[in-house]
């Protein structure tokens, strides 16, 4: 499957994975449902952010929302790697979330530095 070339898209769809292995790890007691009850949070929140953007009042606001996704996508990174570490999920299952979170970070990060050199709202 082709990711979405659209950034809003993109991070829709990775909210949607992240519900799906949120309600995965709510099934299970204990360390599981309290984490996924974390990566529900800001694995959504960046989606929300970047939608958020794209109503920005003005470049500052735009940077800003964007900078609040970024936030949120390293909390999610984390998460993610934490499940790996304590061996909640296999690695292997969850290679294409920690490779999507990576690239959405990256992406993100590369509208903030276009955005504060030129100012502008790319989108």
């Amino acid at each position: 499957m082709t990711p979405p070339f659209d950034i809003c898209d993109r991070a829709f769809q990775f909210s949607i994975r992240v519900v799906k292995l949120c309600s995965f790890l709510h099934k299970i007691s204990g360390v599981a449902r309290e984490i996924s009850k974390q990566l529900i949070r800001s694995g959504t929140s960046i989606g929300a952010n970047v939608e958020e953007s794209r109503a920005a009042q003005s470049t500052a606001d735009f940077i800003h929302k964007l900078e609040i996704a970024l936030k949120e996508a390293r909390e999610t990174r984390y998460w993610l790697k934490l499940i790996v570490a304590t061996a909640i999920v296999p690695e292997r299952r969850l290679l294409s979330l920690l490779s999507e979170i990576n690239e959405l970070m990256n992406i993100i990060a590369a509208i903030i530095i276009k955005s504060k050199q030129n100012r502008t709202k790319p989108f």
